[in-house]
């Protein structure tokens, strides 16, 4: 999904049911990234609008959390642990080999839109470092080998 190709309904759905919030944008802001996947750029005046805010100020709250995306994700997201527990469990090696495997860092997405790659400060798997997270599923004991297996195990079902 690109720029120009998100759900302009949905957005405004979003808008719609949560703008009376107190502290809205937050919710807003959340609410649109579960619906789509991503706050879109061209969203982003229309937000200010219905909150009386400036595109400055979305803008701000959208960059200041890593949280938020403004480009679509792809069809799979990886969560890295990076909290001190999976740190002292040798997760930067980890991270290091995941990177060169899917030649993306942080905040990207493969040029085949299969696998995004996101820090997460902690995924509650602690006796069980390095951890992961694909998509809704944790991976605990986590190597570069076992990250191989689960990767290529994706890309068969998908093709």
């Amino acid at each position: 999904m690109t720029q120009t190709e998100w759900d302009r309904d949905a957005v405004t759905e979003v808008i719609e049911q949560k703008k009376s919030m107190p502290g809205a944008l937050l919710p807003i802001l959340h609410g649109i990234q579960d619906r789509i996947g991503f706050i879109p750029e061209d969203a982003v005046p229309q937000i200010a609008k219905a909150l009386n805010l400036s595109r400055a100020e979305v803008h701000g709250v959208i960059s200041f959390y890593h949280y938020f995306r403004t480009t679509a994700p792809g069809k799979h997201t990886i969560h890295l642990c990076r909290a001190e527990s999976c740190q002292a469990m040798n997760a930067e090696s980890l991270e290091t080999h995941v990177k060169a495997r899917l030649g993306i860092d942080y905040h990207e997405t493969t040029a085949d839109g299969a696998f995004s790659l996101e820090p997460v400060y902690c995924l509650g798997n602690c006796a069980c470092s390095p951890s992961m997270m694909i998509d809704h599923e944790v991976y605990g004991h986590v190597s570069p080998q076992s990250f191989d297996a689960i990767i290529d195990e994706l890309k068969e079902v998908a093709a």
